[in-house]
């Protein structure tokens, strides 16, 4: 079972996440502080005590590596569904969609569905895997937001400023 501090740090965690996909954000490329978020949950989930269950290692690792799954799917949803458009200082910006929504309520209800399994199973299952895989779904949304940005806006990143366009989801 987790402390109330460990649900106090995933839900403020979960919340922080929910907040910026559904604000316009500018995509930035270059600095390192979009990594901050993704390391410190790294680091909590990594320091959590029975992250792997002891009592069966394999079905927990087996588990752990679903979790991971699901969240690197639900990052790359995030990402997928999120709006992009170029404003006029030719930034780049996103924002989350009804389609993100629905990423979030499929990613959730996935990872319900995990914990399930694991409890019918008998393997517990701490709050390091869920911190672990919001920091890979933080991570991998990053990565194809920059990646969309790129593929769409060929000019961003090297200064140029384009004319203004927009994505639809």
């Amino acid at each position: 079972m987790s402390s109330p501090i460990d649900i106090l740090v995933i839900v403020a965690a979960v919340a922080l996440v929910a907040v910026r996909q559904f604000r316009p954000q500018r995509i930035t490329i270059g600095g390192r502080g979009w990594l901050v978020l993704p390391v410190v949950l790294a680091v909590v989930a990594l320091s959590q005590p029975g992250l792997i269950d002891a009592h069966d290692r394999s079905l927990s690792v087996l588990l752990l590596g679903a979790e991971l799954v699901v969240g690197l799917v639900m990052g790359a949803g995030w990402a997928w569904t999120g709006r992009l458009w170029t404003a006029e200082d030719g930034s780049v910006w996103t924002k989350g969609t009804g389609a993100t929504v629905a990423v979030w309520i499929g990613g959730i209800a996935l990872r319900a569905g995990l914990m399930g399994i694991g409890a019918l199973i008998g393997v517990h299952q701490g709050s390091g895997a869920l911190l672990l895989a919001l920091a890979a779904s933080v991570l991998v949304r990053r990565g194809m937001l920059v990646w969309r940005a790129r593929a769409v806006h060929p000019s961003y990143g090297d200064g140029t400023a384009a004319a203004p366009w927009k994505d639809r989801v």
